[in-house]
């Protein structure tokens, strides 16, 4: 028997229980209206929240940097790949969360993935202990993305406790049965990229306060989207405490591509000797940092907050013209608005029905969400029109019907 062979038994397995995915590839822009092989669908299922991904000023800004500053970057940040572009934008995003992060200083990332990936196991590292009986703690929503969850894994000394999701009181039992000199990290999604609820943290940022433990926040699908100027959870609480690490991404409301890293000034020196996925990768195009300063840009001013108006209304419509009746649509206050089905197999057929009626909006399956909670995701956009909206929650009812 060849080596693949095990390969092709595994996958056979994953299609037999309907957890196989397929690329589907795009012909055209980041927009609500794609080109995918010769159709036109109407897509519900991107993250560009405030529709910026094909705005015409980044489009320029990203050929504009690319003028300035060529096409990459050459080596790693500290070797010789971190630009001038790179440095203004992390004095951008420092800027943007110093109100809520006291010295705040910021470090960019290629992705939010590998900016998770750094946090956490540098964070544990940072801590006295050598060993899990000397008291590294690492408290994990059990809803975490799946890179804060390899990130807590990655910090091979320290012990990890999966609460259940945004339960305060199972993370302050944990605290208080902690012995007082362990070292203790909180990590948390901001918003929950397949529930689309918002974490307690003013509750959390207490707790770690009380018990002097980190508080690590993946703002992933709340930087751009939530707050007056847009600056994510921490605005949106009006939090404000030197114990929050802050993560973001920048390839979905702000539209390009990237990550960032904001804490206390100190903790940023820290990530710069031992993030590993940031030592020892070439850093991004300089054109990109370039680009995102200008959506940043977009983002605080007059434009970001039309923007987030027009997608908290397209939210609103959303949740008032839906009528369901076996299907359920989860409690978000955000643009993620998952409508719940349950099974893997209804799951696809209600996503199909919807392709065929010519939308596109993707069937969420495990190991994504737990077993048994198999969903359709919608994600909204500031670009949806009313007539998108309309034509969305009429597909939707339609197909609730034509699923047994």
């Amino acid at each position: 028997m060849k080596l693949r062979d095990d390969i092709g038994t595994k996958l056979e397995a994953l299609e037999r229980q309907q957890l196989r995915r397929r690329i589907r590839t795009v012909d055209s822009p980041c927009s609500p209206h794609l080109t995918i092989e010769g159709r036109d669908l109407l897509a519900f299922c991107s993250n560009d929240y405030l529709g910026l991904a094909n705005h015409p000023a980044l489009i320029e800004a990203m050929a504009e940097g690319a003028q300035r500053y060529g096409v990459g970057s050459g080596a790693a940040h500290l070797i010789s790949g971190h630009s001038r572009a790179h440095a203004l934008l992390e004095e951008q995003l420092a800027d943007m969360l110093w109100p809520y992060i006291p010295e705040a200083r910021a470090l960019f990332f290629s992705t939010g993935y590998m900016a998770n990936l750094a946090v956490v196991p540098a964070l544990a590292e940072a801590g006295d202990a050598t060993s899990k009986r000397d008291g590294r703690l690492i408290l994990a929503d059990s809803l975490n993305h799946a890179s804060l969850i390899d990130a807590a894994h990655l910090a091979r000394t320290a012990e990890i406790i999966d609460y259940a999701h945004a339960d305060v009181s199972a993370v302050e039992a944990a605290l208080q049965t902690t012995p007082a000199g362990a070292h203790k990290i909180i990590v948390t999604d901001g918003v929950f990229s397949m529930d689309g609820d918002i974490a307690p943290l003013p509750q959390l940022a207490a707790l770690a306060e009380r018990h002097n433990a980190w508080l690590v926040v993946d703002d992933a699908h709340g930087f751009g989207v939530l707050g007056e100027h847009g600056a994510g959870v921490l605005e949106h609480f009006n939090l404000r405490s030197e114990n929050v690490v802050y993560i973001g991404t920048l390839g979905k409301a702000a539209g390009v591509s990237g990550a960032f890293v904001v804490a206390h000034a100190t903790v940023i020196e820290w990530l710069l000797q031992r993030a590993r996925t940031y030592l020892f990768t070439t850093a991004s195009a300089p054109a990109i940092a370039h680009t995102v300063s200008r959506s940043l840009e977009f983002i605080r001013g007059d434009e970001g907050k039309q923007r987030r108006a027009k997608l908290q209304a397209n939210c609103a419509e959303f949740k008032a013209s839906l009528q369901l009746e076996q299907w359920s649509l989860l409690p978000s206050p955000t643009a993620i608005q998952p409508v719940m089905i349950g099974g893997n197999g209804a799951a696809l057929k209600a996503a199909q029905a919807l392709d065929h009626a010519g939308l596109w909006v993707p069937a969420i399956r495990p190991p994504t969400v737990p077993v048994g909670t198999a969903r359709l995701r919608v994600a909204l956009s500031a670009a949806h029109s009313s007539k998108d909206i309309n034509r969305l929650c009429t597909s939707l009812q339609q197909a609730e019907k034509a699923t047994p």
